[in-house]
């Protein structure tokens, strides 16, 4: 661009300033217009809109809303005054840098347009008419024409809210502080703070634990006994096998909320499990399936393993019917028993092939809302947690804190969390596997 500039004549280095200038002199009065009617709107949408959106996002706000005193004909009345809403004011600001942000690109766009003439004019040749143009976009860059409209729908239902989130965690925006009849205002890393070492970390702490050792169990021991169960389905010999995998894959047939809800009356303290122990005289006083801290923990680990394990089994069955016969027949001739087999041929090829799946499972698991919100609802409680109860995971916790609590600051907090707990995880995990080190150069 600097050599454009130094070299271009008058017209060249005028469209620094007003974009599409050389392509209206180069008869591309479309694009030219395009660049020139889009640069008019942006600096009138600018001193208008975008100036005072984004002072409003740097305030928040500083007129409450409340009741005003005035005296009208002798007589005091009292009249609503309107306020500033602090959530509109950043949502506002949000979209105006964005908005900003997106003018950039388009004036950039107008530069290399203006750089493009420019090399033609050098090379004394023409430039492209808006047919020729308008077959470029339909046929060398088609993939950029079709991506347009996407683009817009993720700008505007994902970046924005996405980033309208986070900004949240910086802010004191909770019960005490909600729009439009309460401001909320920044306050820097104060949230994250109260987390890790405020009143919040009696619970976080607790809490993350729990949601990590849930993750582990959860993910191994449906990965643990989903194989287990296709190797004995898929043994030589068995009959009925299609009846068999058909009777297990049943439990994916029923909605997952379904099957939940049953759990969470089957196995109550007055539920059918309990009834059934007392009239066998093997128990004196229900079972505390789901009444007690620790017992409901191994109870959702139970009761994820039944949903769980059949999907582990289909995919395993995949993989083990697809498993090359030669090197099994060839450990059976030099004497190798199944077990051995197993250790040493199916269990590491399942391994190979299923690692990228155990990670997100995994990550699944850390974000696994309906196991713990349907059969325990966070529960049972704890006096000394925050909206919080005994098997709450981040998750759920972070649904509590915004519908129950409306605490939106500290649920931004824990979401900021969960994202970089679940993203450095899979890209730590991932890359260090033999399935990303072997298929990397496919």
């Amino acid at each position: 661009m600097k050599t454009v500039f130094q070299e271009g004549d008058v017209f060249t280095k005028l469209s620094f300033l007003i974009s599409g200038l050389n392509n209206l002199r180069a008869k591309q009065f479309v694009k030219g217009l395009a660049f020139l009617v889009a640069e008019i709107l942006f600096f009138l949408t600018f001193f208008v809109q975008v100036i005072p959106a984004v002072q409003g996002l740097i305030t928040l706000g500083t007129k409450t809303q409340g009741i005003k005193e005035v005296v009208k004909d002798g007589i005091k009345m009292q009249i609503a005054q309107e306020g500033d809403n602090s959530m509109l004011l950043m949502i506002f600001g949000l979209a105006s840098v964005i908005f900003t942000l997106v003018y950039v690109y388009v004036f950039w766009c107008g530069l290399k347009a203006n750089r493009k003439i420019f090399l033609l004019r050098k090379e004394k040749k023409k430039a492209p008419t808006i047919i020729q143009d308008f077959k470029t976009l339909a046929d060398g860059r088609f993939h950029m024409t079709l991506m347009s409209i996407p683009l817009i729908g993720v700008l505007c239902l994902t970046i924005l809210p996405l980033v309208y989130m986070i900004l949240l965690a910086f802010t004191n925006y909770d019960h005490s502080h909600l729009p439009p009849k309460h401001l909320f205002d920044w306050v820097g890393l104060s949230n994250f703070g109260n987390i890790f070492a405020g009143r919040m970390a009696g619970t976080f702490i607790p809490l993350l634990t729990w949601t990590l050792i849930w993750a582990v169990f959860a993910t191994v021991t449906n990965f643990f006994f989903g194989i287990i169960l296709a190797l004995l389905i898929n043994t030589k010999g068995l009959k009925f096998k299609k009846m068999w995998r058909t009777l297990f894959v049943i439990t994916m047939a029923v909605p997952q909320f379904v099957s939940l809800l049953i759990m969470r009356n089957m196995l109550s303290d007055w539920g059918p499990v309990n009834t059934l122990l007392e009239k066998a005289h093997l128990i004196s006083q229900p079972l505390p399936f789901l009444s007690d801290g620790t017992w409901a923990k191994f109870s959702i680990i139970f009761v994820n393993m039944w949903v769980g394990i059949p999907v582990t089994m289909l995919i395993s069955t995949g993989i083990i019917l697809n498993l090359p016969t030669e090197q099994i027949e060839a450990a059976e001739i030099d004497g190798a028993n199944k077990f051995q087999i197993f250790k040493s041929i199916t269990f590491p090829q399942i391994l190979l092939i299923m690692t990228p799946t155990l990670i997100q499972q995994f990550i699944g698991n850390i974000n696994n809302f309906n196991v713990i919100y349907l059969l325990t609802g966070g529960g049972p409680t704890n006096s000394t947690f925050y909206q919080a109860g005994e098997t709450d995971l981040l998750v759920t916790w972070l649904f509590k804190l915004t519908v129950e609590a409306a605490d939106y600051n500290i649920a931004s907090v824990i979401g900021i969390l969960i994202f970089t707990l679940s993203a450095v995880f899979s890209l730590l995990a991932y890359t260090r596997t033999k399935s990303y080190k072997e298929g990397g150069a496919i």
